[in-house]
């Protein structure tokens, strides 16, 4: 959804997924969609080698980099003693350490965005950092997805954190809080229970494509460049919404 966005906007995407042939696919339809063009990087985004084999790839390509977004993500539901421990190491380095690793890595090339003359001192036109929350890591779901709710929320922590510390260098760096979405993550849960889950939400529907490519689109536009450390929720008022 958010990269069809940036790319029907015109931007160059690249994209990476450990499914190599959907990534591919994906990459394809979005270029023949343009105006903008899609490049696909396999990476399994658990493996630090595979991270930085991706941060290569594009080194090898860019000389800048005006947007990264922190998407890649997982989750896991179980009964609190049935709880696998594996999938805590799984999901919070997925969902968490690896936002810290890419933007690390892509430091470089983020920075030199905001060091461009019409950069006007690292004021005007920064870089972008935008991770992906969650409204999970606000509140306390029903369902039983410890790794997750941490994780979402320790993402948020590290956003306002990261602002501090890139604001200066030209990079602004904020959280989308996201509601229930059509993805494949939603997908079984959409399938059960779409009808309650969109009763719930005050705006009675769920997310659409635009509304969260949007909420990206602007954070990285010149609307957007005096927002650092913001945890935005995109969820139309669902994490609000009274539950008794």
């Amino acid at each position: 959804m958010i990269s069809e966005g940036f790319v029907a906007n015109g931007a160059k995407v690249y994209i990476a997924s450990r499914d190599a042939k959907a990534c591919e696919e994906t990459a394809a339809e979005l270029t023949a969609q343009g105006p903008g063009s899609c490049i696909a990087i396999p990476t399994d985004l658990l493996k630090l080698d595979d991270c930085k084999r991706l941060v290569s790839e594009v080194q090898a390509r860019e000389t800048q980099l005006h947007v990264l977004v922190n998407n890649s993500g997982a989750a896991w539901g179980a009964p609190l003693d049935e709880f696998p421990d594996e999938q805590w190491s799984r999901i919070l380095t997925l969902n968490l350490q690896r936002a810290f690793t890419l933007t690390q890595l892509l430091l470089p090339l983020l920075e030199a965005v905001g060091a461009e003359p019409r950069g006007n001192g690292n004021k005007e036109n920064p870089a972008a950092v935008i991770n992906i929350g969650s409204i999970n890591g606000l509140n306390v779901p029903h369902l039983e997805n410890y790794s997750y709710t941490a994780s979402k929320a320790g993402l948020h922590h590290l956003t306002r954190h990261l602002s501090q510390v890139l604001g200066p260098k030209g990079i602004t760096v904020n959280t989308l809080a996201c509601g229930p979405f059509d993805t494949k993550m939603m997908a079984f849960s959409m399938k059960n229970f779409r009808e309650a889950i969109e009763d719930g939400n005050p705006m009675k529907r769920h997310g659409r494509p635009g509304d969260v490519a949007g909420a990206c689109i602007f954070l990285a536009s010149r609307a957007g460049s005096f927002i650092n450390g913001a945890t935005i929720n995109v969820d139309g008022g669902f994490h609000l919404a009274a539950k008794m």
